[in-house]
């Protein structure tokens, strides 16, 4: 089995946007494979799917983006996870709207849910799918750009890489990060 994780925020409100792409590839993966969301032994939501590459138990951290690491320790130390098995799904606002990420290790690269995760586990060494929230011309305030929804043209855009996003973390389960990295690093979906 292997835990993913998708980052967001947990109040209707934070809904559909940038922040919360992780909570859409997530919702979308449940809803692919017919689970439906339950409480967790921790302030997280999960739910248990069977896909082609394993079981999977996806859990969308009710904690808020700067403190999903509690979320993710608890559920890890619930079900016996190593750090091997799991995989974070966020947003990131350095690559462009579409673009995916997939990476073996690393930095938060100033994605604060990201750097709780890394800060609460003591380690660095996990796998994470970045998915592309920028624009060419950022916003002064970062905050609110990554708390806006996405506008009206870019849900083609967004649509199309959460179905990535899905087919990359069913390559992660079955075949392995650096299987996933090689096939779906890919710019502009």
């Amino acid at each position: 089995m292997k835990l993913i994780v998708g980052l967001g925020n947990p109040e209707a409100k934070y809904a559909g946007t940038r922040h919360n792409i992780g909570f859409e590839v997530i919702d979308h993966l449940a809803k692919m494979h017919g689970g439906s969301f339950s409480s967790g032994r921790g302030n997280y939501r999960f739910a248990k799917i069977t896909c082609p590459g394993g079981p999977l138990l996806l859990v969308k951290p009710m904690t808020y983006m700067n403190l999903s690491g509690q979320a993710v320790v608890a559920a890890m130390n619930f079900y016996k996870f190593s750090r091997e098995q799991l995989l974070v799904v966020c947003d990131d606002v350095n690559i462009p709207l579409g673009s995916v990420r997939m990476r073996a290790k690393g930095s938060a690269g100033g994605q604060n849910g990201l750097k709780n995760i890394i800060l609460s586990l003591g380690s660095e060494e996990f796998a994470r799918l970045r998915v592309g929230v920028g624009q060419e011309q950022m916003p002064a305030s970062l905050s609110s750009f990554v708390l806006s929804k996405f506008v009206e043209d870019e849900k083609p855009t967004v649509d199309r890489v959460v179905a990535v996003c899905h087919e990359a973390v069913l390559a992660f389960a079955s075949m392995g990060v650096e299987y996933a990295m090689t096939n779906f690093n890919r710019a502009g979906i």
